[in-house]
């Protein structure tokens, strides 16, 4: 059968149609979803909405990444470093200090009163790292920057006049390093991730909680208790990761620009971190609770207590020994 010119016009222009949707798809923006399980407004949830919006302006647009905040993808914080290397999630913001059950070495930046200011951190970070690069390697991700938590408290219904007072009370802790803590103070610190948190206050399964002011506010915190101790007992870190798999799909020009904007968010963002321990105390104070510091005497017999922790977490993670040693060999602890 011959071809009349109104379908050879047709067919031509399936075959145009057909030639420009296989140019765009050569060229489709790359679109990642990022899971957070911290609610909006929390200062870590603001800035992984600042880098995605930076990394936009970078690619020009061929990277998108798309904020999924308060766990709405379904992941709770302890399952995101899973969720990344199984693929179920590109990209997440990963609280390393809840990964310990899939790497214990993660833990190192929790062992009470091992880390007490963001220099301590500084220092553990570049010692740590070459191990961190390993971790990110055998769980398939890729970490692309770390940001700290601010200073953290002891959160409690009442104040207290001396450590025998906490005994028997619940004590919500982000991971095991600070119910060891608690536990060691009297108390029973039960490990829980955030999304549990205020139904249990609520509740009254829980009568205090060591966490940062930072999510004191995004838990309401004046609504169940009254005094704020600022302890310092540990330094929580999170991980802007993704999964290598979404990372090998990217433009190398583009991963570079990527990892150029992650150096300078990760600086930018402690400082925000920084700041947002002013802000959020002064909301609790603004909301009738006392924010303090512990008294000499109390701080001394925390300290003391937790004294055992450091010697404990290298027995329960050797790779974790040298690591330790370096560090209070840098910071003149040694």
């Amino acid at each position: 059968m011959s071809m009349t010119r109104r379908s050879f016009m047709a067919t031509t222009a399936m075959t145009l149609t057909a030639l420009a949707l296989t140019g765009t798809a050569a060229l489709a923006d790359t679109t990642l979803d990022l899971s957070t399980p911290w609610p909006d407004g929390n200062f870590h949830t603001t800035t992984v909405t600042d880098f995605a919006e930076a990394v936009s302006a970078a690619t020009e647009g061929r990277v998108k990444i798309t904020i999924h905040s308060g766990g709405s993808m379904g992941f709770k914080g302890p399952e995101l470093m899973a969720a990344l290397r199984d693929g179920l999630v590109p990209m997440a913001d990963v609280p390393t200090f809840q990964q310990i059950g899939e790497e214990p070495l993660l833990g190192i930046n929790t062992v009470p009163f091992l880390l007490s200011s963001f220099d301590d951190l500084t220092i553990m970070q570049k010692i740590a790292m070459p191990k961190y690069e390993e971790i990110a390697d055998r769980n398939n991700i890729k970490f692309l920057y770390f940001v700290p938590w601010p200073t953290q408290y002891l959160h409690l219904k009442e104040p207290i006049e001396s450590l025998d007072a906490l005994k028997g009370q619940r004590i919500r802790a982000a991971e095991k390093g600070a119910a060891d803590l608690a536990n060691s103070l009297g108390a029973s610190g039960v490990v829980m991730p955030w999304g549990e948190v205020v139904p249990a206050l609520a509740s009254g399964r829980l009568e205090g909680v060591l966490t940062s002011a930072s999510s004191a506010v995004d838990g309401r915190f004046w609504e169940f208790m009254k005094v704020s101790y600022r302890t310092a007992h540990t330094l929580s870190v999170e991980a802007v990761a993704i999964s290598l798999d979404a990372w090998n799909g990217i433009d190398a020009a583009d991963q570079e620009a990527i990892m150029e904007l992650a150096a300078e968010k990760q600086a930018e963002y402690w400082e925000v971190a920084a700041a947002d321990d002013a802000k959020s105390t002064a909301t609790l104070e603004e909301n009738g609770m006392q924010v303090v510091d512990v008294p000499a005497e109390m701080m001394t017999e925390m300290r003391s207590r937790a004294a055992e922790f450091i010697e404990e977490f290298e027995t329960r993670v050797p790779e974790s020994e040298p690591l330790i040693k370096a560090f209070l060999a840098e910071t003149g602890r040694s």
